[in-house]
C-alpha cells in the first residue's frame, strides 16, 4: 500500500510547522486537510501557510467563494495527490484538522451520493434540518452537529434518494486504502486555549476584519460555504452592526476553543493517532524515530 503520513490536531498547536519540517526531513509533499484553505481570499482566518518553503502544497487556493467544496470533493482530490506524489517517489502528507475529510480519504469511505441532485432547504432552520433528521434517520443524527448545515443537507439528500446515510455507513467494510501514519500534535490544554485566544488576537492585528471586508466587496455573501467557518461567520452580526468588534473577538476566541475540544474528540473516537506532546522534545525526538521506522519499513 502507498504510504500516506498525517498531521492532524486543532488550530495553533504548530501543525504547520512540525510539517515543514518533517516534508524537509522525509522528501514530502503537502495535502492540504482544511476545509476553507481551499478557497482564495481566504487568508488569514484559516491560518493559511504563508511561506511554503519550497515544498509543494495542494488544496490550497484553488476555489473561489460560491464554489462547493464536499467530503466527496476532497476525497477524489486527495487520492489524485496521493498517487501523482508516490509516482514521483516522495511522501504525499495529509496537513489539517478537518478530520472527516482525513477518514474519507485513508477508508474505502463512498461518497457517490454527492452526484445526486440536491434538495431545496432555504426555507428551513438549522434546527428545522436536524430535527427532520431526527425522525428520518436518528442514527445519523446523532453524528452531526446541529449547526453542520452542509452535512445535515446531505444525509437528507440521501435518505430522499432511498437509503438511509448510516445504512450505507453500515455497509462500507472500514477498511483504510494506505499505509498511514497518523501523528496528532497535543499540548497542554491551556496552554494551548490561550495560544488560541493570542492566535485569534494576532489574526485581528494582521487584518482579519478588513479580509472580510474586502471579500464581501467583492461578492461573497455570508451564505458561502466559506463565509460559514470559524473566523469568518462571526463577523456577520458585527458588519450588521449588532456586535462590537471586542464581542466578535471574543465569540471567534470561544468557538476555536470550543472546536479544539471536539477535535480531539474525534480523533481519538475515529482514528488510530500517535499524539505528540508539541512542548516535549523527548517526545519530538521520538516521533521523528517512529517515522523514520515507519518510512524505512521496519514497522
Amino acid at each position: 500500500m502507498k504510504k500516506v503520513l498525517v498531521i492532524v490536531g486543532p488550530t495553533a498547536v504548530g501543525k504547520t510547522d512540525l510539517s515543514l519540517k518533517l516534508a524537509k526531513e522525509f522528501n514530502g509533499e503537502i495535502i492540504s486537510g482544511d476545509s476553507i484553505q481551499i478557497y482564495k481570499g481566504f487568508d488569514i482566518g484559516s491560518g493559511k501557510i504563508k511561506d511554503m518553503q519550497d515544498i509543494k502544497h495542494f488544496g490550497i487556493d484553488c476555489l473561489d467563494c460560491h464554489d462547493s467544496y464536499s467530503v466527496y470533493d476532497f476525497q477524489k482530490l486527495s487520492r489524485k495527490h496521493i498517487d501523482e506524489i508516490s509516482q514521483r517517489n516522495h511522501l504525499p502528507m495529509i496537513v489539517g484538522g478537518t478530520g472527516l475529510y482525513i477518514k474519507a480519504c485513508l477508508y474505502d469511505y463512498d461518497f457517490s451520493i454527492d452526484k445526486h441532485a440536491k434538495g431545496d432547504y432555504s426555507a428551513f432552520s438549522n434546527q428545522e434540518l436536524y430535527d427532520k433528521l431526527k425522525e428520518i434517520d436518528f442514527a445519523s443524527a446523532q453524528k452531526i452537529h446541529i449547526n453542520n448545515r452542509v452535512r445535515l443537507e446531505r444525509a437528507l439528500d440521501i435518505a430522499a434518494n432511498g437509503e438511509l446515510k448510516s445504512s450505507l455507513e453500515n455497509k462500507q467494510k472500514h477498511q483504510m486504502l494506505y499505509d498511514a501514519l497518523i501523528i496528532g500534535c497535543t499540548m497542554d490544554r491551556n496552554i494551548l486555549y490561550e495560544r488560541i485566544n493570542q492566535r485569534v488576537l494576532l489574526m485581528v492585528k494582521e487584518g482579519l476584519k478588513d479580509e472580510v471586508s474586502n471579500l464581501l466587496a467583492k461578492g461573497a455573501t455570508f451564505d458561502d460555504q466559506p463565509m460559514k467557518g470559524i473566523g469568518y461567520r462571526q463577523w456577520q452580526a458585527y458588519f450588521a452592526k449588532e456586535k462590537s468588534e471586542d464581542e466578535v473577538i471574543a465569540e471567534i476566541q470561544k468557538c476555536s476553543r470550543n472546536f479544539a475540544k471536539r477535535q480531539y474528540t474525534w480523533f481519538n473516537n475515529q482514528l488510530k493517532v500517535h499524539w505528540v506532546d508539541m512542548q516535549d522534545d523527548k517526545a519530538i525526538a521520538n516521533m521523528y524515530t517512529l517515522i523514520k521506522e515507519w518510512v524505512d519499513g521496519r514497522i
